[in-house]
């Protein structure tokens, strides 16, 4: 069942209870890698293997996962080409209580250093779960990364 999550704002990536970071550079400019994140959002679930769809709303995104979950999201920040970052404001994530979402791109030579931070707090098994998950998601994020980069 979706429910409302805790409304958090951009500063919530360096406080936030649990913190998950994983990056990657590829030889793609930062611009590109930027307009892929924050213009094609439909694009999404062509490189990131766990989006099975994804959606501009009025006020964001709207995201569906493989296995049935589900996000409504506010963009926080999309400031090209460095920063795209978005508050999930209902998940269907038993335990959930605020999330933010932030990729960070920094030039790296002539291609991007790609970072994506998960910001997130919950119930005790909830920031639980999220650590035991840490390995996968970071392998996703950086595999989603690396065919982002074959996309572009």
């Amino acid at each position: 069942m979706a429910h409302q999550l805790r409304p958090v704002e951009i500063d919530f990536v360096e406080t936030a209870p649990v913190r998950l970071v994983f990056g990657r550079e590829v030889t793609t400019a930062p611009e590109a890698v930027f307009r892929s994140l924050a213009e094609d959002v439909p694009g999404w679930s062509q490189w990131l293997t766990g989006v099975k769809s994804a959606r501009r709303t009025e006020h964001g995104r709207e995201v569906r996962l493989r296995g049935g979950v589900r996000f409504e999201e506010t963009v926080l920040a999309s400031k090209a080409p460095e920063v795209y970052a978005y508050r999930v404001d209902v998940a269907n994530v038993p335990g959930a209580r605020a999330w933010l979402e932030e990729w960070r791109l920094m030039p790296s030579g002539t291609g991007t250093r790609v970072r994506m931070t998960f910001a997130l707090d919950g119930t005790a098994p909830f920031r639980a779960m999220c650590r035991l998950a840490a390995p996968g998601m970071g392998r996703a994020i950086r595999e989603g990364i690396r065919a982002l980069e074959r996309r572009l």
